[in-house]
């Protein structure tokens, strides 16, 4: 898991348990099996039949991108690349990089060189690289959704729950004694759906909008890395504008 994630969900879980004991609550009334079945079943049926089956089958996908490591090498680092191609290829020529490419890993950069070694118009090469970009974000946004749709149904199903659990309070007023606990472990459900929305959906949808972001400018980057290797840019040039196109505080990093 994603270390920024796990500390996010221990944090929240942390400051929910301390605020428990702090109101002299039992943080084992959480425990309540049938609370946690109804919100995470129910909360994941409900969000799937918005989806096409083919957008099930990418569901183990989405969750791995909420909460693994997102795979977002440093600028500094990709900007050293196409500098150290730019190099080449001005003093070589663009045929010369065809056996550094085969060398690079990052499957988007080794098409958009080998498309530019290929001859490819500039225009042409720009316009493929950047549909391949808005495809990705598409891709992204609909997993981002998933997990925000969940956050949106999961409370109102802990409401549901809560319904039912007072229900069958109301079947039982001849028991005054088993009153309290039934209207607790009522009211259960509803904290469960509050809290899976707010402490881990909503903020696994914010996450894969987040690694999108930093993914897709950094393929912008490496659009514009390419397109000044193709049009033979000095080296010198080209780090100048890729470094304009990074944060400062990257800038300041490659720098030191």
């Amino acid at each position: 898991m994603d270390p920024a994630t796990l500390i996010g969900f221990v944090v929240s879980m942390v400051a929910l348990l301390v605020f428990m004991i702090m109101e002299g609550a039992d943080p084992t009334s959480l425990l309540f099996l049938p609370a946690i079945i109804l919100v995470i079943v129910a909360t994941f049926g409900a969000a799937m039949s918005g989806q096409t089956m083919d957008d099930l089958k990418k569901m183990p996908g989405w969750f791995k991108q909420a909460l693994t490591p997102a795979k977002v090498p440093p600028a500094s680092e990709q900007i050293q690349t196409l500098v150290s191609l730019a190099e080449k290829a001005r003093k070589e020529g663009l045929l010369a990089l065809e056996a550094q490419v085969k060398a690079i890993e990052d499957p988007f950069l080794k098409r958009g060189l080998q498309m530019g070694i290929d001859g490819t118009d500039p225009e042409e090469l720009r316009s493929v690289l950047e549909s391949e970009i808005s495809a990705k974000k598409a891709e992204d946004k609909t997993a981002a959704k998933f997990m925000t749709t969940m956050g949106g149904y999961a409370p109102t199903i802990g409401i549901v729950g809560c319904i039912v659990g007072l229900m069958n309070v109301m079947g039982n007023l001849s028991n005054p004694e088993a009153l309290g606990p039934m209207i607790a472990a009522a009211f259960v459900a509803t904290l469960w759906g509050v809290m899976a929305a707010n402490f881990w959906f909503l903020p696994m949808g914010a996450k894969i909008l987040r690694v999108s972001e930093l993914q897709a400018a950094q393929m912008e980057l490496l659009v514009e890395g390419i397109a000044e290797i193709q049009a033979g840019t000095s080296p010198r040039a080209v780090r100048l504008k890729l470094n304009s196109l990074i944060p400062p505080s990257e800038v300041a990093k490659e720098a030191a």
